[in-house]
């Protein structure tokens, strides 16, 4: 199924940015419920979405949106910058050659998405306490805490 989401990652990104907005204008209800209970029915319905749709490891730290909806964590090096350089001539990963490499999917997906350049944007270091976690909440906080900022 995640060679579906790449291959139709436009279509998948006005849809995840879409959702996003529905979750940003229910924030009064998401107050009210609290962070617990928040962060708990977004992750029942993120993690077996995502994982069905993407092959999703619950990372914390989403970045389908810049790597062509191809997940990073697919990786079995779990690299979020680019491929390790072991990728097989015909596309597929050294440490599982039955698996086409997940940043070779990445850069073809990427070709499909309006902002073509972000995939080239350098991530961070990932965070393996954020595993588990729902992006989402963490999209929603964020948001939060951009919007009180002076």
């Amino acid at each position: 199924m995640r060679y579906f989401a790449v291959t139709h990652a436009a279509s998948f990104q006005r849809f995840y940015r879409g959702f996003l907005r529905l979750l940003f204008l229910l924030e009064p209800l998401w107050r009210v419920m609290g962070q617990r209970r928040t962060q708990r029915l977004l992750l029942a319905v993120e993690k077996p979405s995502k994982s069905l749709l993407f092959d999703c490891r619950m990372c914390g730290a989403c970045i389908l949106g810049q790597t062509g909806m191809s997940c990073p964590m697919n990786c079995p090096k779990n690299i979020r910058n680019g491929p390790c350089g072991g990728v097989r001539a015909n596309g597929h990963c050294e440490v599982r050659p039955d698996m086409r490499c997940v940043w070779v999917e990445a850069w073809r997906g990427s070709r499909n998405l309006r902002e073509t350049n972000a995939i080239l944007t350098l991530q961070p270091a990932y965070d393996q306490r954020l595993k588990g976690r729902s992006s989402w909440f963490a999209d929603l906080e964020r948001r939060r805490q951009e919007r009180a900022a002076p």
